[in-house]
């Protein structure tokens, strides 16, 4: 009898080896405490979601064991190997993941954060929940003993938004990371790049789609690291600029938006985030790119769709947009105003070590670093990317500084109350201290249109926006980041990762979104800040080309308002300077704004030229009072659609084909430049 009941045993183990060999087969927890690994001999983890470590053995794993956590409720959960069981430590290295098993998602993960070479993660679970983990024989395959702890318990919000999910078969290129208008309508298309096609998925009515495929000649560099989208000819659609390991491409429209153009530079650099930008605010929108082993470089256009190189601190005559001592790491750029002075400031995330920087926009070609003075300068931070808003709206933008490994750091902006550029370090408290979800892009978005920023990243969550600079994880299945924008132009925010789509569901609260198009400033409005007034008191947005690390999202701004259901005020404020403001602004529509139509007649740029007579019925005589050699006229509605175009004739521009109402003419000089003024069409 005790020799069959040893049988019995063997077998029980032999049994309990076998079933934590493959995820499907992963051995049930449902408690806290301690489990002991037997020798590291099952199927491989195919999803790597803890850093490479720095064991000796550097050959890939080939083997791992597997577990399936289903807590009974919310906890924080600490995995750990550090523990006097494993006495000497095992060198160990665990995965943790959401979602089924031929689908995982990355939630957290580690290597060597524990003693001599052991593991230890924290992470939140939620109750009922199937958690996969996993590990492997990257440094080891000899068995030990890991213990899971349930820490106290974490009660998450209400879910705020749902998602539901829809996997688009005709998104099929390559790299399939961009949503934003192509076509004009200020309705967010979805855009895929193959190396010598162009797809464009073009939205429509109730949110479907047309697909339309461009050829696109010559050799391009592919954006394995990243995508920006933006008017940089202002013809009226937009460009695109892909960031490859060794240079960027930028494909640029023409004749009417129905073809594209490659143009390839062989400047070498390490392309991380690239961004469209008026970095020197002369009305044209450049290209940057942030460089990983270098100084940051920049094309600069000179109005004519011409592009020139700078590399910061090494080319002549080059712009400080680039730190001297660390140079490199260089991993995201966000283009917004800090200190709220109408300009654009830059905010670079670095990794591999070098704190991130801060620098702000002085006019002309002057950037100056200022991330000591301004408390940024935090070490050692290892970050790809951050989240940047107005977190708590009093009128200026704070920074979370996301962490791709170890922790998360928010900090306020000052502006507001010491009309200077200081932030202050409120971390503490907040939720981003007890995140321990890492990952490298992070993006920041009103994704339950409540009127409070949240932000969108690791661990298959987003953290919720509670309104007193705290921040609750909300995790949604399987969720990974994207590219976000309204794919169905129902004022929810959706999110793109290749080809599936997570579209919101309305939750009943308010919206506005808005859509500019500029004259004098960039055609898109990049640069721009967007204020709203009413009943949650102020919120802000800046219009900025490429957030986050990797994907391009809408152009538009987007704000929730929660219940209410009336907009005092809508200012907006040109990077040329003009301000354009809306009275009680109904919700729940997109407003389509084009720069100076709010401005009364004659009012808006009259220094270039002047028109008589106003109103008009059939011709619009010109003076031209300056030297500007005035070549087109252009014609817009007041929604920003181009009505009419034509070259300037004896000084007189045609107008009786036009409907009554009023119109912005807008003539341009050899440069691309453009003067405007408002006038009323009798």
């Amino acid at each position: 009898m005790k020799k069959i009941t040893m049988i019995i045993a063997l077998l029980l183990v032999m049994q309990l080896a076998k079933a934590q060999d493959s995820c499907a087969a992963a051995v049930p927890i449902t408690t806290a405490g301690l489990y002991v690994v037997g020798p590291i001999n099952g199927a491989e983890p195919g999803v790597m979601c803890a850093p490479n470590g720095s064991g000796t053995n550097t050959g890939d794993p080939a083997a791992g064991e597997w577990y399936a956590y289903t807590p009974t409720a919310n906890h924080t959960v600490t995995i750990t190997t550090d523990i006097s069981q494993n006495t000497p430590r095992v060198d160990t290295r665990f995965h943790v993941y959401t979602g089924a098993c031929d689908v995982l998602a990355c939630l957290a993960g580690d290597d060597d954060s524990g003693s001599n070479f052991s593991s230890v993660a924290t992470f939140d679970v939620q109750a009922n929940m199937t958690y996969i983990i996993a590990f492997d024989n990257k440094w080891s395959s000899d068995g030990f003993t890991f213990q899971l702890i349930e820490n106290a318990v974490v009660v998450p919000p209400v879910t705020p938004i749902n998602y539901t999910t829809q996997t688009i078969s005709t998104i099929n290129s390559t790299y399939n990371i961009c949503s934003v208008d192509m076509n004009g309508d200020h309705l967010d298309d979805i855009v895929g790049v193959s190396g010598n096609n162009l797809r464009i998925h073009y939205q429509g009515a109730g949110g479907t789609f047309t697909v339309a495929d461009y050829a696109i000649a010559g050799t391009s560099k592919m954006p394995g690291w990243s995508m920006a989208a933006g008017d940089y000819n202002r013809d009226g659609y937009n460009d695109l600029v892909l960031g490859s390991g060794s240079g960027l491409s930028v494909w640029s429209s023409n004749a009417g938006g129905t073809a594209y153009s490659n143009f390839s530079p062989t400047d070498y650099i390490f392309c991380q985030r690239t961004n469209f930008a008026d970095l020197n605010k002369d009305g044209n929108l450049d290209v940057f790119s942030c460089h990983d082993i270098d100084a940051n470089v920049y094309y600069l256009n000179d109005g004519a769709g011409n592009l020139t190189y700078y590399q910061s601190n090494t080319t002549p005559g080059a712009m400080n947009l680039s730190s001297v001592a660390n140079k490199g790491g260089n991993y995201s750029t966000l283009f917004t105003d800090f200190d709220n002075d109408g300009d654009t400031d830059v905010f670079i995330s670095k990794c591999s070590g070098p704190p991130c920087q801060l620098f702000r926009y002085d006019g002309g070609n002057v950037y100056t670093n200022v991330s000591a003075t301004a408390g940024i300068d935090v070490t050692p931070v290892q970050t790809w990317s951050s989240a940047i808003a107005d977190f708590d709206n009093d009128g200026d933008m704070d920074i979370i500084i996301t962490a791709s490994a170890g922790t998360h750091k928010f900090f306020r902006n000052n502006f507001d109350t010491s009309n200077t550029l200081a932030f202050t370090n409120i971390t503490s408290g907040s939720g981003w201290d007890t995140n321990s979800s890492t990952n490298i892009d992070n993006v920041a978005y009103d994704f339950d249109n409540d009127g409070l920023v949240d932000v969108l990243g690791g661990g298959s969550k987003i953290m919720f926006n509670q309104g007193n600079n705290t921040f609750a994880p909300i995790v949604y299945s399987g969720m990974s980041i994207g590219a976000v924008a309204d794919l169905n132009n129902d004022g929810f925010l959706d999110i793109q990762n290749n080809n599936v789509v997570r579209y919101a569901v309305p939750n009943g609260n308010h919206w506005l979104t808005v859509a500019l198009t500029g004259i004098q400033s960039n055609s898109n409005g990049i640069g721009a800040r967007i204020e709203i007034y009413g009943s949650w008191g102020k919120q802000i947005r800046d219009i900025r080309s490429g957030e986050g690390f990797k994907y391009m999202g809408s152009l538009n701004a987007h704000f929730g308002l929660g219940q209410a259901t009336t907009i005092d005020e809508v200012v907006i404020k040109w990077p040329s300077g003009v301000v354009d403001t809306l009275h009680n602004v109904s919700p729940n529509q997109m407003l389509a704004v084009i720069e100076g139509s709010t401005l009364g007649t004659n009012s808006y740029n009259t220094t270039a030229f002047t028109i008589y007579p106003n109103p008009v019925k059939n011709t619009i005589n010109l003076t031209m009072n300056s030297s500007a050699e005035l070549l087109t006229a252009e014609i817009f509605d007041l929604n920003g659609r181009r009505v009419s175009e034509s070259k300037i004739v004896n000084n007189t521009v045609a107008v009786d084909h036009l409907a009554t109402g009023s119109y912005i003419l807008v003539l341009r000089d050899a440069s691309n430049k453009g003067y405007s003024q408002k006038f009323i069409k009798e």
